[in-house]
């Protein structure tokens, strides 16, 4: 546990920072399959944007195990977008 905290000092990004610098596509599958395992190529695309860099504030696993996922937090914040009743940041 000890690089958690680290990479979240690093350079992690809020998820409203890094949520409008991901595709539409992206998005839209982080929208329709909230709160399940992230799909690889989410994934990659997600740490692409953050430079490689997690932050424990929205990442949980590991993504080499193919059992990344985000927060709940994160989940509820995608559910309030995908509702309209937050920002979405672009």
């Amino acid at each position: 546990m000890r690089g958690v905290g680290v990479a979240a000092t690093i350079g992690g990004m809020d998820v409203t920072q890094w949520w409008p610098r991901l595709s539409p596509e992206a998005r839209d599958w982080l929208v329709e399959h909230n709160g399940e395992p992230l799909d690889p190529a989410v994934a990659h695309e997600i740490l692409a944007v953050n430079d490689g860099v997690t932050d424990p504030g929205w990442w949980q696993g590991d993504p080499a195990d193919g059992m990344s996922e985000l927060t709940d937090d994160v989940v509820d914040w995608i559910e309030a977008v995908a509702n309209g009743e937050g920002p979405a940041g672009g």
